[in-house]
């Protein structure tokens, strides 16, 4: 058994991914753990696939997460679960955004957006899904979703000792500090 654990969040350019991924590998560091974390970005700011990948534990001796090695992946948007679901372990664990992304091929015509993606993702490995746009819009910004979904893989990761609220008063600007701690505390009631 492995003494490191692996998140893989996964979404589209401009959803916040990377800003989680570094906001969990701060707390983690602070906390005390050994941390990697790799992020991929390619054609991000153009709608494209984003991925960040952190690994914590004692010891870790690599950044990346291998086909299967994932304990848990958070999706920020539906298709993304589904294009990353083979880099879960079994008995993995998924928290899914329900929003929807169309990719180029489907906005051409060219190809369909399936709606039978979460059922997919669903038979593969435990899977949450949540509303997040309509919960980070509750709270009074849609573009805390990302954090909201950091809130949820925390409480399911059981990494609630952190003290989360500072490390995003440090990693976001004054005026969205507010936002963002409440969506963290959102998500984490979610999970």
């Amino acid at each position: 058994m492995s003494d490191t654990t692996s998140i893989l969040l996964v979404g589209v350019g401009g959803q916040g991914t990377i800003l989680a991924a570094k906001i969990l590998t701060l707390g983690l560091l602070e906390s005390g753990y050994d941390v990697k974390m790799s992020e991929i970005h390619g054609m991000s700011q153009r709608g494209g696939s984003v991925s960040s990948h952190v690994r914590y534990g004692k010891k870790v001796y690599s950044p990346v997460i291998e086909r299967g090695g994932a304990d848990i992946m958070v999706s920020f948007e539906q298709m993304e679960a589904l294009r990353w679901i083979d880099y879960l372990k079994p008995g993995a664990k998924v928290i899914v955004n329900k929003q929807i992304i169309k990719p180029n091929p489907v906005l051409l015509g060219r190809a369909e957006y399936s709606d039978k993606i979460l059922d997919a993702v669903s038979a593969a490995a435990d899977t949450k899904t949540i509303d997040a746009i309509a919960e980070a819009k509750a709270i009074g910004n849609t573009r805390a979703v990302n954090i909201l979904l950091m809130g949820s893989v925390v409480k399911i990761m059981q990494l609630g000792h952190i003290d989360w609220k500072s490390i995003i008063a440090k990693s976001v600007r004054p005026a969205f500090i507010e936002v963002n701690q409440k969506a963290f505390d959102k998500g984490y009631s979610l999970a």
